[in-house]
């Protein structure tokens, strides 16, 4: 039996002489032996970057949420002022998410667009495959964005009812004080006005203009009570029509996005139709072409049978 001879380093040497020769010196020869051992990082594309920093951005956004949202809920823990440079930052946040997502949108439609051809008809399958990978991308940040979204509007939701709550037992009380301070004054003025008549028949020159001077004042002062309570009023129902307006345009803006989330869906399914009818067409033109040959295979034998008939006859 023959013996086995490693010749491994024979093949190097050799290896290194042709390097040599193909003028690579040492260097060169090591870096690419380097670059065999330890690869290079794949270059992320410029969606896949995009995509990933709009992760990073709800991600972001969903830390802050629940970092802030006992001091957003809790009355005791924050003021008004804190409580809304809160609900503006989230509203800052939540709009650059949806502009970065409308511009992977924007994105993967140019390349949708530059992919077809001069009929509009797809020429690569696996750039169609790209495309509905970036869309599935899409969604699943669209997703992403909702649900936090719906999380700031609960948390919205509390804080209107709070304040709604608030606003009514305050409209009561003003309500009942401005009944009792009128009561105290008709009072008062039922007091002024029974003295004894001796002490006014002895003081009627002296206390009549002063009585007079009271009655306009006590006058006055019950329109004044009468104004203020009604813009009391007037401005408590603006805030409380303000809460609710606000609160349902957060509502419309939460349904519009999931109106975006089902156009999406409809765009996959429509992309998959698309691709259906195509992969029909196709097998619609096999079997054209199929029924083709098997006719012309047909008419042929027909010839040929009829001219063995014939030349059978004409033998005999």
């Amino acid at each position: 039996m023959a013996r086995i001879r490693d010749r491994t380093e024979d093949f190097k040497d050799a290896v290194h002489r042709a390097a040599l020769s193909a003028g690579y010196n040492e260097s060169k020869m090591a870096a690419i032996l380097a670059s065999f051992i330890m690869h290079k990082p794949r270059q992320r594309s410029s969606f896949t970057k995009a995509a990933l920093k709009t992760l990073e951005s709800i991600d972001t956004l969903d830390e802050f949420l629940m970092k802030h949202r006992k001091d957003y809920i809790d009355l005791h823990r924050t003021t008004e002022q804190e409580r809304d440079s809160i609900e503006h930052e989230v509203t800052v946040f939540i709009k650059a998410c949806k502009e970065q997502i409308d511009i992977l949108k924007s994105s993967i439609n140019d390349e949708e667009e530059n992919s077809k051809g001069w009929l509009g008809i797809r020429g690569d399958n696996s750039n169609a495959d790209t495309i509905a990978h970036k869309h599935g991308v899409v969604l699943i940040l669209s997703e992403k964005l909702h649900a936090v979204t719906s999380q700031f509007d609960q948390l919205r939701a509390v804080r209107f009812q709070d304040a709604i709550n608030r606003a009514i037992p305050r409209r009561k009380m003003k309500r009942g004080g401005t009944s009792n301070s009128t009561d105290i004054s008709k009072t008062n003025n039922l007091e002024l006005r029974e003295p004894d008549h001796a002490e006014l028949r002895e003081s009627e020159v002296h206390t009549e203009p002063i009585m007079v001077q009271q009655q306009l004042l006590d006058e006055e002062t019950r329109a004044l009570q009468v104004e203020l309570t009604g813009l009391l009023d007037a401005v408590q129902e603006t805030e409380t029509k303000m809460v609710e307006m606000s609160a349902l345009n957060h509502l419309m803006s939460t349904h519009v996005l999931q109106q975006a989330q089902q156009i999406e869906q409809l765009y996959e399914q429509a992309v998959e139709a698309t691709n259906n009818v195509e992969l029909g067409n196709k097998e619609l033109s096999q079997a054209i072409q199929r029924n083709s040959s098997s006719r012309t295979f047909l008419l042929l034998f027909l010839f040929v049978l009829t001219f063995s008939i014939i030349f059978l006859d004409w033998y005999n």
